[in-house]
């Protein structure tokens, strides 16, 4: 069923968006402690189920024939919960604060036949529920399989129909809930909807459904309460520091940087002291008979081809370094309150929003720089570079989840809100800023000039071609965070609560440090060999490292997960293919930019010397 999302006067224009797109994102930042007195009713809210083995193949808990009230009423969300699957609705669970409840009844059903089946499909798919009290979630396994032998062999299904909750508490607040069907026997689910225990009606199956309440002390202040909850271990743990990985990433940052800074600095000492010989060392000068980058002084600075495209791809690159550093420190800040996993969906939202105005600052401030005339087609494609890409995806992924009935479809109202914060808020920020980057635009500030008929390319031997910079330029960064990637994609494709932020900081500073250490030699060689195209070939040969990303994450899926299944493929699949755009945008950014501080460098040394 569709979840309600209420924002107190939401409409669609001007300033009231932008205030609840902004209230949306930061609510779920604070964690209110929630006082409660002896007797007090505690809400526990049932919100979703699916398979086990695949996170975001989600459906409403009351898609299945299990006990709910007359009246089914959704518990208002937050923009990232409701993006996260979330649909909560009361249940008929009656707890109340600090009182114990001994196997009571929750209701009685007669299940017919297909009621049967579907729970039987449920459980042989190893379904697992999930309900929410004081914003703790709380997971179970909605019922019991076992297999054995070979011959004979023995396939048993069976339904929990009792649940023991078991609450803590420090003073008047909650700090953690879980449930245990311990010493508790299942219902079996025969084939055909028979049923022993109870009686059969008409061929289907009469069950009651019980659950008990008890309530245990703890010395755990509720501040503290979230780690409470990462130490349990519903699902399978696989994060923790890893310390190898990340002296293995160190070592090979430091190598790299030997690398640029030792040898390369001492070729060009050599290459200064040879091209300097001349009395008149003029950058500006025709070349005389030396080879090497010198020679291609004339055409280095030469603007490259489809000068649009490439400002877009640095703009847009330039706003995904901002929002991925925002977020890396909102978390460490702590404003990511475990118990609302929304949290971080919500916080992205808003700050895509927010920093549109850097893409198209930087994008249209370059575009001006290097001569270019259609700045408002600049601004547009700017503005659709990641978009566009993003709304295909989701419409692919949302119309299979739709389909499918799974919760991770969104209802109307998110999707309005999303595209009312895109038309209202990112689009026009994007404008404003590629019309400020436009205005204070300066001069590209080239060393030597360029001449106008440009210098034929010689022939360049196989290891200087894009190809092979590209396997070398992104295979090189990737191999930096490999190990940690595994854990990032556990956490971004399963049910982990990613707290090691620092970590993740220092792997974010090395990728990018790899990124442009490769970009600068791989500059080098390939002006050394007197080719000037060096621009676009800046940004793929370690923007190629989201082609490692996506081949990583095919290796993942078939080898590293137990995901199946066409709801869980095709979200898995697109939102792994956009992930490694956004990779290839940030890594292509961060590398021209390096290239180009390298190479004005190079020249200017050259021209004062």
């Amino acid at each position: 069923m569709t979840a309600r999302l209420e924002c107190s006067g939401l409409r669609v224009a001007g300033r009231s968006m932008r205030l609840c797109v902004l209230i949306l994102g930061l609510l779920p930042h604070f964690g209110w402690a929630v006082s409660y007195k002896p007797g007090d009713p505690v809400v526990l809210y049932v919100n979703k189920v699916g398979p086990y083995h695949n996170p975001q193949e989600t459906y409403h808990y009351y898609t299945l024939p299990v006990c709910r009230p007359k009246e089914v009423r959704h518990k208002a969300l937050s923009l990232g919960e409701v993006l996260d699957g979330d649909r909560m609705a009361e249940s008929l669970y009656n707890i109340h604060f600090k009182e114990n409840t001994e196997r009571k009844t929750l209701c009685k059903l007669t299940l017919s036949e297909k009621e049967v089946d579907q729970l039987r499909e449920a459980i042989e798919e190893l379904y697992y529920f999930e309900f929410v009290l004081d914003d703790i979630p709380i997971w179970g396994f909605v019922g019991y399989m076992e297999e054995s032998g070979f011959l004979p062999h023995s396939h048993k299904v069976g339904l929990w129909t009792h649940l023991d909750f078991n609450i803590e508490y420090n003073g008047d607040s909650v700090i953690f809930a879980n449930v245990s069907v311990k010493d508790v026997k299942p219902e079996p689910l025969e084939e055909g909807g028979g049923g022993t225990g109870h009686g059969v009606s008409s061929g289907g199956l009469t069950i009651t459904h019980t659950y008990s309440v008890r309530w245990f002390e703890s010395t755990l202040p509720h501040s503290r309460r979230a780690e409470r909850l990462r130490d349990y271990s519903f699902f399978p743990k696989t994060l923790e520091i890893h310390w190898l990985s990340i002296i293995n990433s160190l070592v090979l940052v430091v190598l790299l940087l030997g690398f640029v800074i030792i040898i390369l600095m001492r070729v060009l000492k050599n290459d200064f002291a040879r091209y300097n010989v001349e009395e008149d060392g003029s950058c500006d000068d025709l070349d005389q008979g030396d080879n090497g980058w010198k020679i291609i002084h004339t055409d280095v600075f030469r603007f490259p081809p489809y000068k649009s495209l490439l400002c877009a791809v640095l703009g847009v690159g330039a706003q995904f370094l901002t929002l991925a550093t925002g977020i890396i420190v909102m978390a460490l800040l702590g404003m990511f309150n475990v118990h609302r996993h929304g949290a971080i969906n919500s916080a992205a939202i808003v700050l895509y929003a927010l920093t549109s105005c850097v893409s198209g600052y930087c994008s249209c401030s370059f575009y001006t720089q290097i001569q270019g005339q259609r700045w408002v087609w600049n601004i547009i494609l700017t503005s659709a570079l990641f978009s566009a890409p993003l709304f295909f995806t989701w419409s692919v992924v949302n119309s299979v989840h739709w389909w499918s009935g799974s919760t991770q479809a969104l209802p109307a109202t998110t999707v309005l809100l999303l595209l009312g914060a895109w038309v209202l808020v990112g689009f026009p920020l994007t404008v404003i800023g590629g019309i400020v980057g436009k205005n204070r635009a300066g001069n590209f500030q080239a060393p030597c000039r360029t001449r106008n008929i440009p210098r034929q390319i010689p022939q360049q031997p196989w290891y200087k071609h894009t190809a092979v910079h590209m396997a070398i330029g992104g295979f090189l960064p990737f191999s930096a965070i490999s190990v940690e990637l595994y854990y990032i994609f556990a956490t971004a494709w399963g049910r982990e609560h990613y707290t090691l932020y620092g970590i993740l900081l220092c792997v974010f500073a090395i990728l990018l440090s790899v990124g442009a250490c490769i970009s600068v030699a791989l500059t080098y060689f390939l002006l050394s060999g007197e080719d000037y195209r060096w621009w676009w070939r800046s940004v793929l040969s370690t923007g190629s490292t989201g082609i490692f990303i996506f081949v990583y994450s095919l290796f993942y899926y078939h080898n590293r997960s137990n995901m199946s299944g066409l709801v869980q493929s095709v979200e898995f699949f697109g939102y792994s293919l956009l992930t490694a755009f956004v990779f290839s945008l940030m890594l292509g950014t961060v590398s021209f930019w390096a290239s180009l501080a390298f190479i004005r460098y190079i020249y200017r040394s050259l021209k004062m010397d």
